[in-house]
């Protein structure tokens, strides 16, 4: 089996980080990647190219989609489970695949995932830098969502 895809894969994912989030090459975090079989992502409806700027562009907006803790909680136990994760929920935030200011569907178990800390909080940094980018223009937000996806089913 080649392993050209999976380099090439592996490589525009360190080239992103090292663009998006420089210190991502300094520092190493601890990743766990997301399975694809469990968490293939999920896109929500309501956000589209042409709705950008009353949806993920608009200041304010994730909060109005954001699902409640007592959701999240419940939905990272069972995650935890069957991702096979150790530790304690404390560990793990319930991330979005597909994060919620690129346009992720906010309930759908299929683009939520239980994402270990410290490596959650320095992905954050880079779902904010993807969504600068897509409300620049310098980004549409199919390939942000492509990025987002590759880093996480890659690096975590």
């Amino acid at each position: 089996m080649s392993r050209g895809p999976a380099l090439l894969t592996a490589l525009a994912v360190c080239l992103l980080l090292v663009a998006v989030l420089p210190s991502c090459s300094r520092h190493h975090v601890a990743a766990e990647p997301a399975s694809w079989q469990l968490t293939p992502g999920a896109l929500n409806p309501e956000v589209t190219q042409a709705t950008i700027r009353a949806t993920v562009c608009k200041r304010g907006w994730t909060a109005t989609v954001r699902p409640p803790p007592s959701y999240t909680d419940a939905l990272k136990l069972e995650q935890m489970r069957v991702y096979g994760r150790a530790g304690t929920a404390h560990d793990y935030q319930e991330d979005h695949l597909i994060s919620l200011e690129l346009g992720g569907h906010p309930t759908d178990p299929r683009n939520l995932w239980p994402e270990p800390y410290p490596r959650a909080s320095a992905v954050d940094q880079v779902e904010n830098e993807l969504n600068a980018q897509v409300c620049s223009g310098k980004l549409t937000l199919a390939d942000a969502q492509r990025r987002e996806s590759a880093l996480k089913h890659s690096e975590g």
